[in-house]
C-alpha cells in the first residue's frame, strides 16, 4: 500500500477541486497538472462529487498523476472513494472509524486537526501525515507551535490559502500546501509556478 511519503514525494502543492461537475473538474485538473501540482483532491460531500472524482483519477491516470477523495466522514463515503479509484483519503477532522474503514481499504487517510490534542491523538493512532485545518484561521504561527513538542508530524495546511501567502505556512513548517478556492481565481493559477520553485 502507499503511504503519504509515497504520495506526496517532494510535492509542495496539492489542488482541491471543489464543487465542479465531471468535465470542468477534469479541465481544472489538466490545467493543474499542465501547472506543475501533481496531487489532486476532490472533495465527495455529494453523489454528483463521487462522479466527478471518478472522472478525476482515470484522466490522471493517463497522466501518471495521483487522485484521492477530500472531506471524507463517514465509512460509506471511503467505501465510495475506493470504488471511484481514489488514491488516498481525507477528512476535515480526526475519527478513528473513518481512518480505519481507509486503511481496510487499503487507502492512506489524512485527518484533519486543530489541537494539540487532536495532532496527539492522531500520532497514536498512526497519522504521521496530518492536516492542520482549517489553516488561515489557524496561521502559520501554530504550525510552528506544534514542530516543538510534534517534530515527527509531517503538516498538510488546508483551508483558506492563498497562492500569495502560501510560502508563509511552508516556511513555518507544513510540508504540504492545500489550495482549493484560490484555483478558482484566474489570476492565481499562473502564480503556483512561483510557489512549486
Amino acid at each position: 500500500m502507499n503511504d503519504f511519503e509515497d504520495i506526496f514525494g517532494g510535492s509542495r502543492v496539492l489542488a482541491i477541486l471543489r464543487g465542479l461537475p465531471p468535465g470542468p473538474a477534469v479541465a481544472l485538473a489538466n490545467r493543474v497538472w499542465d501547472a506543475g501540482v501533481d496531487l489532486i483532491e476532490v472533495p465527495i460531500q455529494t453523489a454528483e462529487a463521487v462522479d466527478s472524482l471518478r472522472a478525476v483519477v482515470a484522466a490522471g491516470r493517463e497522466r501518471g498523476r495521483r487522485a484521492g477523495a477530500g472531506t471524507v466522514i463517514t465509512p460509506a463515503q471511503v467505501a465510495a472513494a475506493a470504488d471511484a479509484g481514489a488514491q488516498y483519503t481525507v477528512a476535515p477532522g480526526l475519527d478513528l472509524t473513518v481512518l480505519a474503514a481507509s486503511l481496510a481499504a487499503g487507502l492512506p487517510h489524512l485527518p484533519g486537526v486543530g489541537t494539540g490534542s487532536e495532532v496527539q491523538h492522531a500520532w497514536a493512532a498512526g497519522c504521521r501525515w496530518q492536516k492542520a485545518f482549517p489553516a488561515a484561521a489557524l496561521g502559520p504561527g501554530w504550525l510552528s507551535a506544534m514542530r516543538g513538542p510534534f517534530p515527527g508530524v509531517r503538516f498538510v495546511a488546508t483551508g483558506g490559502l492563498t497562492v500569495a501567502g502560501a510560502p508563509e505556512f511552508l516556511v513555518a513548517g507544513a510540508r504540504v500546501v492545500a489550495l482549493g478556492s484560490a484555483l478558482a481565481d484566474p489570476d492565481q493559477l499562473p502564480r503556483l509556478a512561483e510557489l512549486l520553485r
